[in-house]
């Protein structure tokens, strides 16, 4: 059995979680869920980000411990797991001594006795959004690219990373695609980024200005660079079991914080001595009604809230087919609305229903399903399968909806309702072995929906929206 190794990054735990990294979920867990329906041994992981100067500034500001806060956050991220019906194996969290911590510090050491740490004073311009020194490249009108804020002038003595020393490395396995970036535009920012000259990046700060994270070994003044911390993760929650998982066979993470990924891992694991991740999957930023989410302007969109009144699938089913995989996309309210009222109350849940209600009133035993019909099937999903290899879940869920219409004009042509219908019986063969078969198909977006197909519940299956 192949053994499949996938992740999501993990969530900053400085606030709530929001819809982007719900999106980055769902896209994730269908792919596991479909790698396990092939034969695939699937071992997903997530978790929470929990150290860095933005966490302990939070937490003082709320007049609460940093541990209690990021105890806090990190069952917010669970709960929405819970609630999202994500079929991660594990979770981790920056904050465990036991799990974590200890392969942190042996890649500090190793990467000390590979001579790719060497400590010097610095001045920089430092994001805390970022919690990165960002290049002036990376400044527009004195604000930070991504942040939109101006960062700090920072003077401090600090350990460094030769990052510079594996460019030419890192440059060819993005140019021979051995890390394949999804999409190729991420990947080639990333080529030009590196030829236009990688420099060694800080890999920790003062402990008296950040406060709140794990120490250089040898050197309690300092902290260990955030990000350094964070993309271990990947490792220490497979130390165990390493030889068994590893590489990853796909990091899924957002576009601003492809560059860690795609530059500084693929560095430190080449210091390591370690394979090199084989998929990149960059998915975009969600906007509403056009604009960027912002409590200023009163328009985040709480995920528990679209969650507790559509359900689960609903959600999963909507960012996974209204939004383009590897690009910006946009959600109102008023798109959520009609794509659940035409795609599954009046499209899959209408189907199902119409189906459930016929079938009881014929008996179909000894039927064999018509060729038309299996043939039709298979080439779904293949159609279905390829677009998944490919990441491309809206295209994926489109293939299998191009089934539905079919079952649906399947059913006006033929009117096996009608008493004196032309072979009811065998119609109402092929449409229950197409509802089956749907069904199957959506398993890995629509878990639950799937399961109540399979099982013959009949009636709406999509009833939870009240206007």
């Amino acid at each position: 059995m192949k053994k499949t190794y996938l992740t999501t990054s993990i969530a900053y735990t400085n606030a709530p979680p929001h819809i982007g990294y719900a999106l980055e979920l769902v896209q994730a867990d269908s792919y596991a869920r479909f790698k396990r329906s092939i034969g695939e041994d699937v071992w997903f992981l997530t978790g929470t980000d929990e150290h860095g100067l933005k966490i302990n500034q939070k937490a003082k500001e709320l007049g609460i411990d940093t541990i209690d806060f990021c105890n806090n956050m990190s069952a917010m991220f669970l709960k929405l797991i819970k609630e999202l019906n994500i079929s991660n194996n594990d979770f981790i969290r920056t904050t465990d001594q036991e799990k974590h911590w200890p392969s942190v510090i042996k890649l500090w050491n190793d990467l000390v006795e590979n001579g790719d740490i060497y400590e010097k004073e610095y001045e920089g311009q430092y994001c805390v959004g970022c919690e990165a020194f960002v290049a002036p490249r990376d400044i527009v009108d004195g604000m930070c690219a991504i942040h939109k804020k101006a960062p700090e002038k920072v003077k401090e003595n600090n350990y460094f990373f030769r990052l510079s020393k594996y460019s030419n490395q890192i440059l060819e396995c993005l140019e021979k695609d051995i890390i394949k970036v999804t999409p190729q535009s991420r990947k080639n920012e990333m080529i030009s980024f590196i030829k236009s000259g990688l420099e060694d990046v800080s890999f920790s700060r003062p402990k008296d200005k950040v406060g709140w994270g794990i120490p250089v070994p040898g050197d309690d003044n300092q902290l260990i660079y955030v990000w350094a911390d964070a993309l271990t993760n990947y490792i220490s929650a497979i130390s165990d079991n390493l030889n068994d998982y590893w590489p990853a066979d796909v990091h899924f993470v957002g576009k601003d914080i492809s560059k860690f990924h795609i530059l500084i891992w693929p560095a430190m694991l080449m210091s390591l001595g370690l394979s090199l991740p084989k998929n990149i999957f960059i998915h975009g930023f969600i906007t509403v009604d056009g604009q960027k989410m912002s409590k200023s302007l009163g328009n985040v969109i709480d995920p528990f809230e679209l969650i507790e009144k559509y359900g689960a699938d609903a959600f999963r089913y909507y960012f996974l087919r209204e939004i383009t995989p590897t690009e910006d996309g946009d959600f109102s309210y008023l798109k959520f609305q009609e794509r659940y009222n035409a795609d599954l109350v009046g499209g899959l849940g209408n189907l199902v229903a119409r189906v459930n209600a016929m079938a009881k009133k014929v008996s179909i035993e000894g039927l064999v399903i018509e060729k038309e019909i299996t043939d039709l099937v298979n080439n779904i999903r293949s159609q279905r399968d390829e677009a998944m290899e490919s990441f491309k879940f809206s295209v994926a869920l489109a293939s299998i909806w191009e089934l539905i219409s079919f079952a649906d004009k399947y059913i006006e042509e033929n009117k096996p309702w009608e008493k004196d219908a032309k072979n009811k019986e065998q119609v109402i063969c092929n449409l229950t072995h197409l509802i089956k078969s749907i069904g199957e198909l959506i398993a890995p977006f629509m878990p639950k929906t799937s399961s109540n197909i399979l099982n013959n519940v009949s009636g709406h299956l999509f009833e939870r929206y009240v206007d």
